[in-house]
């Protein structure tokens, strides 16, 4: 293609051809990566501890759905304290669902004689005495 000149001086169309055959800089795209990576960063930190409190209430509803189970086994078997396991065999529990808590450990199971079955999580840190998702109605879990 030959330039066309007017005057010696090069046209618009020219110009702007340059210009889109030139493509972006390597600053260009550094400074649309970190923008990136800065929008990215505030909707991790907004979206992290929602993260935790839809895993804590999950854990409460898993716990109350096992609880359940364990209420039913009892009514069958007074004298021995149900597993998991013996809940699944007996199908009081679903036998295509998770049986663990959202940080895959089993959920603890404690019978007392004539009281109602204990059944909670240890929750995120692994450890009795935090945040147990079910233990009571105050379980150490911060509600916001």
């Amino acid at each position: 293609m030959e330039e066309r000149t007017r005057g010696g001086r090069r046209t618009a169309g020219t110009a702007s051809r340059r210009a889109a055959e030139r493509g972006m800089t390597l600053i260009e795209i550094m400074i649309v990566v970190i923008i990136m990576a800065m929008i990215a960063t505030g909707v991790a930190v907004a979206v992290m501890p929602q993260l935790e409190k839809s895993r804590i209430n999950t854990a409460r509803s898993d716990v109350a759905a096992i609880r359940t189970a364990v209420q039913l086994y009892l009514a069958e078997n007074p004298s021995g304290c149900p597993s998991v396991e013996d809940l699944k065999q007996r199908r009081l529990l679903d036998q295509a669902k998770r049986t663990t808590d959202p940080w895959t450990r089993d959920f603890v199971i404690k019978c007392h004689a004539g009281d109602d079955p204990e059944v909670y999580s240890l929750g995120p840190d692994g450890q009795e005495g935090g945040c147990d998702p079910g233990r009571s109605s105050n379980d150490g879990c911060d509600e916001e």
